[in-house]
């Protein structure tokens, strides 16, 4: 935690003057200002060897065609509306393409303002971020920051921000015009989260009242004559993907145990396909532990008969130096002309559209995720095993598609495909307690709650729900405005009742003790226990 203040240095500092003069004769059009020259404008150093090598793989990428058209578009409209495909490159490429095309600097030149790209979880903000600093040739935490739950990595010198929808929102409540950024991108809008549905409402708002300032939705799939019509007839860019043709895959039958049947097929396409890696999407962290242990002990009971395997577990509260285990490549043979090694990634819905992997071959789709349901009626929140939709099912059967054709298998009915799913995600603001997202808009200063522009408005009893929580624990008086308790419960990144729980907490002399319980509360992994496997590795195995 903290800004990462030195800059490692290396082989790569050294500027090769070959492809120095390569780039230079490469660049072209709006932005290629940062690419003309040999020296970094964000912070005066020498380009390295490697910036190079990673602008021509750039180059490749479906959005790099269409850039010149986006920055014609974005300079003409203050609202745009972009749809690409999962591995076009959007996540990376459209904040550094506004970056290069727009001026940042205020107009009496005494502070930069910047871009800020949203994401709905941290462990893409995280790992985005790494790899557009990467790709800037500049230090992540200067020039390109994030800024997550209980982490802030950036400074002063951040032009590029990188951050959680929900930190954005926080953002907002002491800077309720964002006056500190030119340009908003919200990627991965399909998602619906409840930061970012709320996100839409206050933006729009927002933008009436600041001429200067710009917006970009981005999503890999998204209802786009909707978002059109809420977002004003914003107009809408299209950049496809760079997908293969995918061959899918359905059972005969309907799975009695989805768990079982993913990992025999991983077993089955390990022993029968070629090579290539395989995606397993699993529901949530016990299961995907409890798989990756059951595939890793099947595959070694097989011996020299098949190629050795690298299982990988990917769930978001996985520490980030594990999550980066995805991106490593498979294992080579144990023998010379042995069977060739495999990378299999477990995972939750994130490799759906956050996070590219690149290698995968074969996808593995149960059709299932966990989905928050809340019953306004007894006051209960869960979290529940659900069919996911036919929008997520597209993503997921795109991600065997990015290197070469590919495969997914189904483990469902095309029947049920065709009749069971619904076309999209249900948005999480219409099956969430909103509680906190009422604490949130009472902060903003938005009191008339029915009125408020929802892109989806919730139904009338969760909000009364939530006005008469908030009254019963004091935020809000009997008028249903903010009491001071109110205020201070609202700057916690806290649920309602674990912030209340702190603020009266000294009134009882237990501070301490409640500090404690509420990180063990608010952490989703507090404590972990390390299992060693007969082969050496050592595994973490969460209680929490």
């Amino acid at each position: 935690m903290g800004t990462e203040r030195k800059r490692k240095v290396s082989l790569f500092d050294v500027v090769d003057e070959t492809s120095a003069k390569a780039a230079k004769s490469n660049g072209g059009g709006l932005g290629a200002m940062n690419f003309n020259s040999s020296i970094n404008k964000w912070n005066g150093r020498p380009y390295s060897q490697r910036y190079y090598e990673i602008l021509e793989k750039r180059k490749t990428l479906p959005v790099w065609q269409q850039k010149e058209e986006f920055l014609q578009v974005l300079k003409a409209n203050q609202t745009l509306i972009l749809v690409g495909e999962t591995g076009s490159g959007k996540t990376t490429q459209i904040p550094q393409f506004v970056l290069d095309a727009v001026d940042i600097e205020t107009p009496d030149k005494r502070r930069k303002t910047m871009i800020a790209c949203t994401q709905p979880r941290r462990v893409a903000a995280m790992s985005v971020s790494r790899r557009v600093a990467e790709e800037m040739d500049v230090t992540i935490g200067e020039e390109v920051g994030y800024s997550v739950r209980f982490e802030y990595c950036s400074s002063a010198r951040t032009v590029l921000k990188y951050l959680t929808d929900g930190m954005l929102l926080s953002e907002a409540m002491t800077d309720p015009l964002l006056e500190r950024y030119k340009v908003i991108i919200l990627d991965e809008a399909h998602e619906r989260t409840l930061a970012t549905d709320v996100l839409f409402g206050l933006l729009t708002e927002v933008l009436k009242n600041r001429s200067d300032l710009k917006l970009v939705v981005m999503s890999a799939t998204l209802e786009a004559e909707k978002f059109q019509g809420y977002f004003n007839g914003a107009p809408l860019m299209k950049v496809p993907g760079r997908l293969h043709p995918v061959e899918i895959f359905y059972t005969q039958e309907p799975e009695r145990d989805y768990l079982e049947a993913a990992i025999r097929t991983v077993v089955q396409i390990h022993m029968c396909e070629p090579r290539g890696d395989i995606l397993v999407f699993l529901t949530g962290e016990e299961e995907i532990e409890d798989a990756c242990r059951k595939i890793t002990k099947e595959i070694g009971n097989m011996g020299d008969q098949v190629g050795p395997v690298k299982v990988v577990p990917l769930y978001s509260t996985l520490p980030p130096a594990m999550q980066q285990k995805i991106f490593e490549p498979a294992p080579p043979p144990s023998k010379e002309d042995g069977p060739p090694g495999r990378k299999i990634v477990v995972s939750t819905n994130i490799a759906e559209t956050s996070l590219t992997i690149d290698g995968i071959v074969y996808v593995i789709d149960p059709g299932f995720s966990k989905q928050k349901v809340y019953n306004p009626r007894v006051r209960v929140e869960s979290l529940l095993v659900s069919p996911i939709s036919k929008a997520s099912a597209h993503q997921r059967s795109g991600r065997a598609g990015r290197t070469q054709p590919g495969k997914c298998f189904r483990l469902y009915t095309e029947k049920s495909f065709n009749n069971d799913l619904q076309p999209q995600t249900y948005p999480e603001i219409l099956r969430s307690n909103l509680a906190s997202t009422v604490l949130t808009l009472k902060k903003l200063g938005i009191d008339d709650l029915v009125h408020f522009d929802f892109m989806d408005p919730p139904a009338p009893e969760t909000l009364m729900r939530a006005l008469e929580v908030l009254n019963y624990l004091g935020a809000l008086d009997d008028e249903g405005n903010l009491t001071k308790s109110g205020q201070i419960m609202s700057e916690f990144p806290l649920d309602p009742q674990m912030s209340k729980m702190l603020v009266v907490s000294s009134e009882f002399n237990c501070s301490n003790e409640i500090l404690s319980i509420a990180a063990m509360l608010s952490d989703s992994c507090s404590f972990s226990v390390f299992s060693h496997e007969a082969n050496g590795i050592v595994s973490p195995v969460c209680l929490c």
